[in-house]
């Protein structure tokens, strides 16, 4: 397996920030979002990845603990901001090496499903997916997912559908299959028991995802949450101006961003 994962630089500030984007995406996806925050201070160093299975990592298999060692070992000691899966990747990537993660912004994540039984029906339903995307090939795949009613609030513009679809089903099917919300470990547990600083954030339109993100923020002894508004699933797309601001503020000082969230 590769030691790290392909990514682009963007800026050369002395804190680094590393994104992590979700499922049928590629590095470019938090391109915007990233110069934007660039522009909001040039004291950032942002590296953009591509995670197993997605753009020039196509071939990499992984899951998500395998993930989450790829991704500190390209970005070493940074900020890790993650979107879905790639929120779930940051998120192991805290519980894994609390040494080297300085803080972790989760976008529309989870940190797991906590039921053996629902896990493992989301685990069928992903090998069925992933066997799916297989048989019609990506660019219907694509098409497919995104008119899911979890990216409603997502104009087809902002989507970056031609960007997905340079993924490979191969890569893409070993993404859900290795990745997938079944196959991974809940991490409720540990977070409990973490002090990285978690900024758990949404779109106030996601309603399952701010109630997720109210716990996530609310378990970790040092979480706070941001609730990005007029946005969906999706938020780092549709409102990329306001995501930026709101990761500018916790870079700057997570300790003191917002007030603490208790219930």
């Amino acid at each position: 397996m590769t030691s790290t994962l392909p990514h682009t630089v963007l800026g050369d500030g002395p804190t680094t920030v590393v994104f992590a984007h979700g499922f049928t995406q590629t590095r470019t996806s938090w391109m915007p979002v990233a110069q934007r925050l660039i522009a909001h201070t040039s004291a950032v160093r942002c590296v953009l990845v591509d995670l197993p299975g997605h753009g020039q990592s196509h071939d990499v298999e992984a899951d998500v603990a395998a993930t989450a060692r790829l991704l500190v070992a390209t970005g070493r000691s940074a900020h890790y901001i993650g979107y879905s899966l790639g929120a779930r990747a940051v998120l192991q990537a805290m519980v894994q090496h609390p040494d080297v993660v300085k803080s972790v912004v989760s976008l529309s994540g989870t940190a797991g499903i906590e039921d053996s039984t629902e896990r493992n029906d989301r685990r069928n339903a992903d090998e069925e997916r992933a066997r799916h995307l297989l048989e019609i090939g990506v660019e219907a795949f694509v098409d497919e997912w995104l008119a899911q009613p979890l990216f409603a609030d997502l104009p087809r513009a902002q989507a970056q559908v031609s960007e997905r679809q340079t993924n490979t089903a191969l890569g893409l099917a070993s993404s859900l299959r290795l990745c997938g919300q079944g196959a991974t470990t809940p991490m409720w547990d540990s977070l409990a028991h973490c002090t990285t600083p978690v900024l758990a954030m949404a779109g106030t339109r996601d309603t399952k995802f701010v109630a997720l993100a109210r716990r996530i923020a609310a378990l970790s002894t040092t979480g706070r949450l941001a609730l990005i508004a007029d946005a969906g699933h999706s938020a780092h797309l549709e409102q990329p101006d306001a995501v930026a601001q709101e990761i500018g503020y916790w870079i700057a000082n997570p300790t003191e961003y917002n007030t603490p969230i208790t219930s």
